[in-house]
């Protein structure tokens, strides 16, 4: 990773650390590691997953077409086959919760956990490449870390098989290469003059609305936050 790189994500994850903090240890994630949330109940997981990813395709494959380097495309090109093979395991997932046979619980999006996907949308149209990449270079690691801890959750305390865990594996360890490849766009943006106070607002906002999805599904799931 460039060095002058380095050291701005290494400022905004020192920045943005309370805020991640609260994301890492967040009720929800810690009654599912406890089994405390009714396995019907994750099916409002997938549900919201779902919708998340599905307008996230749409979102990067929007960032290729709007690519401006080889190096660039390569990257957005990498996060759209990620996006696909994440929305493939996640029917692997929510098959396994989905409660039969009238579920009671509604598939509609929740405004809270919409808003997440809503924005990294809004980053597609109107944002930078470089605020896009810079924002996911703070968000995946955390997303991917609480995945990791939901996959082990989902294995020892609901019973779940890898393939159905596919999705949280999928995501809790960033492909090689994955931050050198972020970091060289968010280079590419900083040497076109983008503003570092814009890249860093980028991936505050992604942050809050990540924090806003755990805090969403912990109402939707009756724990309170």
């Amino acid at each position: 990773m460039d060095a002058e790189v380095l050291k701005f994500v290494d400022g905004v994850r020192r920045e943005l650390h309370p805020l991640n903090e609260q994301i890492l240890n967040h009720p929800y994630l810690q009654a599912i590691q406890a089994g405390r949330i009714e396995r019907e109940r994750l099916r409002l997981f997938a549900a919201q997953q779902s919708y998340i990813i599905e307008s996230d395709l749409r979102s990067v494959a929007l960032m290729v077409t709007r690519a401006s380097s080889e190096g660039s495309r390569a990257f957005f090109l990498e996060l759209l086959e990620g996006e696909r093979a994440a929305l493939k395991a996640l029917d692997l997932f929510r098959a396994a919760v989905v409660a039969a046979p009238e579920p009671p619980l509604s598939d509609e999006p929740l405004p809270g956990a919409f808003a997440y996907c809503a924005f990294v949308a809004w980053l597609s149209l109107y944002a930078s490449e470089a605020e896009f990449a810079g924002a996911l270079l703070i968000n995946l690691p955390v997303w991917g870390d609480n995945c990791g801890r939901m996959a082990d959750a989902l294995r020892s305390k609901y019973g779940l098989s890898e393939a159905e865990v596919a999705f949280f594996t999928m995501f809790a360890t960033a492909p090689p290469g994955f931050e050198d490849r972020a970091a060289a766009v968010v280079a590419e943006g900083l040497e076109r003059h983008v503003s570092t106070a814009m890249i860093r607002r980028a991936a505050a906002l992604l942050q809050a609305y990540e924090l806003l999805f755990w805090d969403t599904m912990a109402q939707a799931s009756t724990l309170t936050t």
